[in-house]
Formats: C-alpha cells, sequence, structure tokens
C-alpha cells in the first residue's frame, strides 16, 4: 500500500507502467504485483502511495506507458474471473457450476488479500479471452479477462 506499486488485470507481473494524470500533469512509474481493478471501465488500481505521488484522491482519468516488461515466462494465456470469495467453500460452488457449463476452470487462492478467486478458461490471446468474457458475462455477472501467471 505504501509502495509505488499497482494492480492491472493483464500486464505480466513486474511491469513497470508509467501512470500520466493529463488534467494535472503528474506522472508515477509503478510495478504491476497484482491482478485488478474487477470494476468494469477501469483499467489500474494504484497503491495509496502512488496515488498520493499524482493527486488522485479517487477515480481519475490516466493515460499508461509500459517502461520495462520483465523476460517472458512462455507462452502468455488468458482465463476469465467469474468470481472472489472469502471462503472456499463458495469458490469450488461456482467453479463447479462454471466446469459443467464451460468446461476447463481453477481456483487460484491469494495470500494478500485472502480470496479465493474463480478462473475459468485457458485462452491463448488477450482478443480470445475478451470473448470469453463477453460470452460468460452474459452468463454470471461481471467476467474480467486475466493473464494467469505461470505459478498458477
Amino acid at each position: 500500500m505504501e509502495k509505488l506499486t499497482a494492480a492491472h488485470r493483464t500486464l505480466p507481473l513486474g511491469t513497470v507502467v508509467e501512470v500520466d494524470r493529463p488534467d494535472n500533469g503528474l506522472k508515477v512509474q509503478v510495478k504491476i504485483n497484482d491482478r485488478g481493478p474487477f470494476v468494469q471501465g477501469r483499467i489500474i488500481d494504484l497503491s495509496h502511495a502512488a496515488a498520493q505521488t499524482i493527486s488522485m484522491p479517487g477515480i481519475a482519468n490516466v493515460q499508461l506507458k509500459i517502461i520495462s516488461q520483465p523476460a517472458t515466462r512462455g507462452v502468455d494465456m488468458f482465463a476469465v474471473q467469474v468470481g472472489s470469495f472469502a471462503d472456499r467453500a463458495s469458490a469450488e460452488q461456482l467453479r463447479e457450476q462454471m466446469q459443467a457449463k464451460f468446461g476447463t476452470t481453477r481456483l487460484v487462492y491469494r495470500p494478500g488479500d485472502q480470496t479465493w478467486r474463480v478462473l475459468v478458461g485457458l485462452e491463448p490471446t488477450q482478443e480470445r479471452g475478451d470473448a470469453l468474457a463477453q460470452q460468460l458475462g452474459n452468463k454470471s455477472g461481471d467476467a474480467f479477462v486475466v493473464l494467469v501467471d505461470s505459478d498458477q
């Protein structure tokens, strides 16, 4: 929270991004260390420290510029997050429902916020992930494409 970090749905973890706030001319470089935001229309969630650096009290229009990315780990794959739960039983219940309808599903535990995330599919491109998210969103509410890290 007090480091210059951010969450992004698809950029590889470890990517350094410059966040520019055109309305006040302030910029900050942050390292992507988490997944999110999971709110429609938002592209990045900044840490408290990063938001303060560019005088961002809440939601604001920003522009992103990739400064550096970590070495590739092989082929990136994309999945769709359809739910996030504090308890594993609820996450497992949704995972089973999604697997019956759509096939490939998995649970991913996030120790940072202590949540179980339900991911559906494994697509080779973000475009195919977006298409699956649209299909899933029509059936299950909000659905978001995320880059599947090699350790998930």
